[in-house]
């Protein structure tokens, strides 16, 4: 068989920054304002904070104007909730996002449900996650909108394969079995941690995306030669030999599989690049809805 494509998120993500930037410089020649998002991060999360950083920089990267909200991991959920309520009526600001996790004393879904589903450009809330399956989508859940952009501009066909998933959350792999049901057209399998036999649903997969954060939980022997493999997961793995002391390793074990595969997506530098990128046009989306 011959070696597989790489999907290459780093290079998409870049394409699409510049897409953007071409829209945003027209904004400006015609004397409008450039689309705006808000970033709130509570605590001092050393993860969260690169993941914010990796945010604000692509915002620079694409002339979005932005503000950064940094509050004590003691604030309470009640404070928390009216500066989200303020944000929902600042006509200036076009989105917004939460940056996960927060402290256990605030509750993520209490946090989301008060989101404007028009600003809220991660796709968490009801309606914007509802409106996958429906033909007026809204903002979609930045990390499988990221897995379907990758899909579409590789022409990897969908229509009539069978997807197989495997784990269902609400972030990543519920939504996604919805998109490539309703946009792709393929016969979804979701097997999740209650699942028996993983190997026997992997096997069959002609698309197989994984999204669990378990690194080496898929090996050569679980997966179809000739398979599309999308590895959603992204775990830091400790690694003396690395400056930082870790590294990212993803749910797939790449070197195994990667020869079998037809396509397939490193970590890092596949999906993940993908959901700042699409971050970034759900930002312009809202901007538009609201304009």
């Amino acid at each position: 068989m011959s070696s597989p494509v790489i999907i290459d998120g780093r290079k998409t993500s870049k394409d699409i920054k510049n897409e953007i930037t071409q829209k945003v410089d027209q904004l400006k020649a015609d004397g409008k304002r450039v689309p705006h998002l808000a970033i709130i991060i509570v605590g001092d999360d050393g993860a969260s904070h690169t993941y914010v950083n990796g945010k604000i920089n692509a915002c620079k990267a694409v002339g979005f104007d932005f503000t950064l909200m940094h509050f004590a991991t003691t604030i309470s959920e009640e404070k928390l909730i009216k500066h989200i309520q303020q944000l929902n009526e600042d006509d200036d600001i076009d989105g917004f996002i939460v940056q996960i996790p927060l402290p256990d004393h605030i509750s993520v879904e209490h946090i989301t449900e008060r989101i404007a589903p028009r600003k809220d450009v991660d796709g968490f809330t009801n309606q914007n996650f509802g409106s996958i399956m429906s033909h007026h989508q809204l903002l979609l859940p930045a990390t499988p909108f990221g897995v379907m952009e990758l899909i579409n501009r590789y022409n990897i066909p969908t229509e009539g394969k069978h997807c197989v998933i495997v784990g269902a959350s609400r972030i990543a792999g519920a939504p996604l079995s919805l998109m490539m049901l309703q946009d792709g057209g393929a016969t979804v399998t979701v097997c999740h941690k209650l699942t028996k036999d993983l190997k026997s649903h992997t096997k069959e997969a002609d698309i197989l995306i994984v999204a669990v954060g378990k690194p080496g939980l898929i090996t050569k022997d679980m997966v179809k030669e000739g398979a599309v493999v999308v590895d959603v997961g992204t775990t830091r793995v400790e690694d003396s030999t690395k400056k930082s002391g870790f590294r990212l390793s993803g749910d797939v074990v790449y070197d195994e599989v990667a020869p079998i595969s037809s396509f397939i997506t490193p970590v890092p530098g596949g999906v993940g690049p993908m959901t700042i990128a699409s971050l970034l046009l759900n930002t312009l989306k809202a901007y538009e809805l609201n304009h």
